[in-house]
């Protein structure tokens, strides 16, 4: 089975979401990975029990930029977001292994 999760998010308004919350956090997911797949990966990964998932799906942006060699055009990835709220006093420490 491939991974679901790609990366947590570690942003400033992530982090700040988190704070105030203090078993909310964020995550960038594969695009075709449902609710209940995320959460169970969560929950291995991390040994921690989820309460809610809440998914957000993002779409590629169209960009351009001028060069010598004239206009290249381009598009970014779509992807998906995935904020999960854990139960009673669970945390998760990104930052243990570093």
């Amino acid at each position: 089975m491939a991974q679901i999760i790609i990366k947590p998010l570690v942003t400033e308004k992530q982090t700040k979401i988190t704070e105030k919350n203090n078993n909310r956090y964020g995550f960038i997911v594969r695009p075709d990975a449902d609710k209940l797949q995320i959460k169970k990966e969560v929950e291995s990964l991390y040994n921690v029990k989820v309460e809610a998932v809440n998914t957000a799906r993002y779409a590629g942006k169209r960009s351009s930029r001028y060069t010598k060699a004239g206009l290249v055009r381009g598009q970014k990835p779509a992807f998906k977001k995935a904020y999960v709220t854990l139960k009673g006093g669970d945390s998760i420490d990104f930052y243990s292994n570093i």
